[in-house]
Order: structure tokens, then sequence, then C-alpha cells
């Protein structure tokens, strides 16, 4: 069985075993594994999860995992690291940007069932992972487009079972409203709501982040940023209900100064100015 080596991003693995080789076990990269024959019990997490053939399966670094195989089975492994997709961000659509495949595949409900998939969608998986096996060897299988996109046609597969199942993804799909209460109650807290902290709390690209924000809002994230905190503050020092020390402090500025700058950059007049 073939692992992945440091400097590879995709591996593409097919064998056949009547025991499995490995114990339990984790790994530092992702899985899709599809079943091609045989049947058994997939312990995944602590769930025992019955596969016959036809049968597909992801896997997380965060899962650990076996398989009690009961009648020989035949196994096709398509292995891959975090930056197998981001390499190819490019080819991404829109929703795997925003939903990333790696935390697509980090859904709890994904390691409590085996997805069902009608007849139709069978025979469209087995015929896409037989062309990811034919096409494994014919070039450098981690850039290139054709692999790409049927890669991601297992995804398609996946959510359309998932929605037939009426089965619940945490992590799919995002409410705009949750965005702009999250960044209201963190504007006083600078590392919060920088793009990269914001885009881990919703799970979105933070590379796309800033481009959805935009098509979203119609205001870049930066000028909604600095917006609300100049508001924000103007609101305070007219209430004079507070100092501006007390003002810097509450907004994490470093000192006065540092606040009496930023206010002057944005507004053209200093705090002292409005008092």
């Amino acid at each position: 069985m073939r692992k992945l080596k440091q400097f590879d991003t995709l591996v593409l693995d097919q064998f056949e075993e009547d025991q499995f080789h490995l114990p339990a076990h984790s790994h530092n990269y992702y899985e899709i594994i599809y079943i091609v024959k045989g049947s058994g019990i997939h312990h995944l997490n602590a769930n025992l999860l019955a596969y016959k053939s036809g049968d597909l399966f992801v896997i997380s670094p965060d899962d650990e995992h076996y398989f009690d195989i009961k009648k020989r089975t035949g196994f096709v492994f398509i292995k891959f690291t975090d930056n197998y997709f981001n390499s190819n961000k490019k080819l991404s659509c829109d929703e795997f940007l925003l939903n990333t495949p790696e935390n697509f595949m980090r859904e709890k409900v994904l390691k409590e069932n085996v997805l069902e998939l009608d007849a139709s969608c069978r025979l469209i998986l087995k015929n896409t992972v037989e062309n990811i096996m034919s096409y494994n060897g014919k070039t450098d299988i981690s850039t290139s487009p054709i692999m790409f996109y049927q890669i991601l046609s297992i995804f398609g597969l996946i959510k359309e079972s998932i929605s037939a199942m009426n089965l619940k993804m945490v992590g799919a799909g995002i409410d705009n409203d949750v965005i702009i209460t999250y960044i209201h109650q963190n504007v006083y807290e600078p590392k919060l709501i920088q793009i990269k902290s914001i885009a881990v709390h919703f799970n979105i690209s933070h590379t796309y982040f800033g481009t959805y924000f935009k098509r979203n809002f119609s205001i870049t994230y930066r000028d909604y940023i600095h917006t609300l905190r100049i508001k924000l503050i103007e609101k305070r020092i007219l209430s004079k209900q507070m100092s501006i020390k007390q003002i810097a402090h509450e907004f994490g500025f470093t000192d006065e100064s540092h606040l009496s700058n930023y206010f002057k950059k944005k507004k053209n007049k200093r705090p002292s100015e409005l008092i």
C-alpha cells in the first residue's frame, strides 16, 4: 500500500485483502475510500459501519479507523494532503472555496452513516473511480485538471446522497447575519476579526473570504471593519462617558496616540476635536 511521501500531494492506491493490513490508525492526510468488492465492518472512530461493494467513505486526519474484513475486499484509496486543493484552487468552484473539501471531510455526519446512493449514482461513482485509477501514472496526477475534476465530482455525489438522506451538515453553508453578528461582537478584539481568524471560525478558505464578503455585502471586508470601528469610536467620544484612553483600550489600540492617528487617518480629524 503506497503512502504519501514528503512532496506528494495526491496518491492513488488499489488492492485486495482478506485481512486488513493495519490496526486502528490515523493519518496526517485525507482519504477517500471506495469499496470495489467485498463486505465487512468499517470501524470509524466510535462507529461500526457495515460496508459492501460500491460504498464510499471519507477520512480526515482527526479520524481513527480500520476495516474488519468478512469477505475478501477490494479497495481504492485516494489520498491527498491539505495542499492538494489549495494548489489547485484556480480550478475550484465557489462552493468548495466557501466550504473547503478538507472541512467537508471532517463532517461528523459522514462518520456516523453509510452513504446511500441510488443505482444511477452508484454507476457514476464506479465509473469515476475507474476513470481516476486508469489515469494514474500517465502524468503528474497532483496537477492534472482531469484528475482534479474527477475527484471533485465525488464530493458532488456525497452531497447529493446527504441531501437525499435528509442528513444535516453542521459546516455546510453560512448565514450572513451570523457573520455580521460575529464581527460586531468581536470588533473590540482585533485578532479575532483578522481574515485568517474569521475564515477559520466559519470554515471558509481565507483566500476566498474577501471575495465572498464583497459579493454578499457590497463593501470590502476591510472597509466594513474600518467603518464600523470609526462609528463606534465616534459614538463613544460624543457620549463623553469614556476617556480617550479608555476607548483606546476597549478597541485594542496600544495607546491614545495609536487611536488618535487611526482616527485622523479615517476622519481627517483627531478625537480631541470632537470633544
